[in-house]
């Protein structure tokens, strides 16, 4: 079909957020980054976001089925321009504008208002003129290209792989890679890509634009949106692609993505099983279950793996400066540890003396201005104290004024005008719970403060991840770790000494400049060491399991 996915037959079929989507795609394809869709209820006159050169870029998409766009058009995307303090804004339509649109446009731009307008014509050309693939931000690195390679032989052989890469390695970079090969050996097949939530899916179809061709539609299927048709590159919500899958469709290769999620049985179970015939792979940052069901007997044996301490000492991911605050351990119950055989949960409520929000506040304020351009986000324990903690930043420093709360309770449009201002520098700290956990990228992130208790080792390699990735500028990540569980302090532990093994003579394996991984009291971080050694699987133990600890 010519123009594709910017065609008007294309737009014209896809209704209101067909055009928005299609808009989506080609911004990429021009060299934006950081697009996000902002439409809904409370946007204000814009549809997208989006950031070329550090200028901050709004589209509003009008589509109609009946012939040109009238003022009200015009008016959105001024009252919109306004609103963000937007750079640069654009209206874009599938058909064009009435005169009256046209002369207030213009009448805007005698007073120095500018607005490009992208309309069908307009948008065909685009279509034509940019290039079939998203202009690549980098390379794959030489281990992307084993990893993918690895996972190739093994799917020709066994027709199923797992790939287990840290966050910031770039799992669905490899992902995207194999769907790639596989379309160039088999056109016009389907491929399916699925996971567990919505906002995922949505973001990995905006990850694969980049590993596809133009001419290669993909198809988004959520209990919110349904697609015209089930060609191409199909990626949907587990719940959904079932019903497509019971019904008779049949891919050729499936990606599933946190990978961690499926069970012995359940939804994942069964959609992998109806499409037994098809070529099946797994990628996830995090293979372990709370269950303890094993994701390899499903998968195979990793095809190719690479840790957190690994990709540092590789240096693929950020150097980090991790501090644990210790110093509000409660030394009487050291002394009585040993002697009463304390259970975990017993350990913690007994060992860790709480910390005021005011005393973190002036740690991290340190922390704040020892780095470079910082850009922070902040766990908490609850909604509740994410939304304190944001309040309390936003008075107690006059460049934290704008600092943010972002949680599950947001409005969707919220969140994405949230996340684009953040990476934008406009919001210079966010406090969370677990929004971060999966499926938001966010490579400026250099310092990270841990208010929340994790007894997940899986959810703590989540969130760490998130500050891990490389970035033009950045130094090193910065962790204030405020403790209250002795399994964190398991799990820093182990990756101090994971780090630490590397072989100094091996020049490909060695801890990045300025790392480090430390307690602020060292007698502290002796004794819990020494403890740790000797307590087995610490890391993770469940709430119950009683500790018997060496006498100090």
């Amino acid at each position: 079909m010519t123009g594709g996915f910017l065609s008007p037959e294309a737009l014209l079929a896809g209704g209101p957020r067909g055009l928005t989507h299609a808009v989506e795609r080609a911004l990429w394809h021009l060299g934006f980054a950081d697009v996000r869709v902002v439409d809904g209820a409370g946007d204000e006159g814009a549809d997208v976001l989006a950031v070329r050169d550090r200028e901050q870029w709004i589209f509003q998409c009008k589509w109609s089925s009946r012939g040109p766009i009238g003022r009200e058009g015009v008016d959105d995307i001024e009252r919109a321009r306004t609103r963000y303090g937007a750079d640069k804004s654009v209206l874009a339509t599938n058909t064009g504008l009435t005169r009256t649109a046209e002369e207030r446009r213009r009448a805007l731009e005698t007073v120095g208002i500018r607005m490009a307008v992208w309309d069908g014509p307009t948008l065909a050309v685009i279509w034509e003129r940019m290039p079939p693939h998203v202009p690549a931000q980098y390379e794959l690195r030489e281990y992307q290209i084993k990893a993918a390679n690895k996972l190739e032989s093994d799917l020709a052989s066994t027709g199923r792989a797992l790939l287990v890469l840290a966050t910031g390695l770039g799992k669905t970079v490899v992902g995207g890679e194999l769907i790639r090969r596989h379309l160039n050996a088999r056109p016009g097949t389907s491929v399916l890509v699925t996971a567990h939530m919505k906002e995922l899916v949505e973001q990995l179809e905006r990850a694969l634009w980049r590993h596809l061709d133009k001419a290669v539609p993909t198809r988004l299927l959520t209990g919110d949106v349904k697609p015209p048709s089930l060609d191409g590159v199909l990626i949907g919500t587990v719940e959904s692609i079932l019903g497509v899958v019971r019904a008779g469709w049949r891919p050729s290769l499936v990606m599933v993505d946190e990978t961690h999620h499926v069970g012995e049985q359940g939804r994942f179970a069964e959609l992998l099983d109806l499409c037994h015939e098809a070529t099946q792979f797994g990628v996830t940052a995090t293979p372990w279950r709370g269950d303890k069901f094993d994701i390899t007997v499903r998968f195979g044996s990793p095809s190719y793996s690479m840790g957190i301490a690994e990709g540092m000492a590789a240096g693929y991911l950020s150097a980090v400066d991790y501090r644990l605050f210790v110093d509000n351990l409660d030394w009487e119950v050291v002394r009585t540890a040993s002697e009463h055989g304390y259970s975990l949960k017993e350990l913690n409520r007994l060992l860790f003396l709480p910390q005021r929000d005011e005393e973190i506040v002036e740690q991290f304020r340190s922390a704040w201005r020892e780095t470079a351009d910082p850009r922070a986000i902040l766990f908490c324990q609850t909604i509740e104290h994410a939304e304190r903690m944001a309040e309390l930043l936003s008075v107690s420093d006059s460049a934290w004024h704008r600092a943010s709360f972002l949680h599950s309770g947001l409005p969707r449009q919220r969140r994405q005008v949230l996340l684009n201002e953040f990476r934008l520098g406009r919001v210079p700290i966010i406090t969370c719970v677990d929004v971060f956990n999966e499926g938001v990228d966010v490579p400026d992130v250099n310092l990270i403060a841990f208010l929340r208790v994790t007894h997940s080792r899986r959810i703590f390699v989540q969130q760490l991840g998130r500050g891990l990735r490389l970035s033009a500028g950045k130094d090193k990540l910065k962790v204030l770790d405020f403790v209250t569980d002795i399994r964190r302090v398991a799990a820093t532990l182990d990756l101090r000494r994971a780090l630490e093994a590397a072989e100094p003579e091996d020049v490909h394996l060695r801890l990045p400049r300025g790392s480090r991984i430390e307690f602020n009291d060292e007698t502290a971080g002796t004794l819990l060491d020494h403890w740790i050694k000797d307590a087995a699987s610490l890391e993770t133990a469940a709430d119950e399991v009683r500790l018997q600890f060496p006498t100090q």
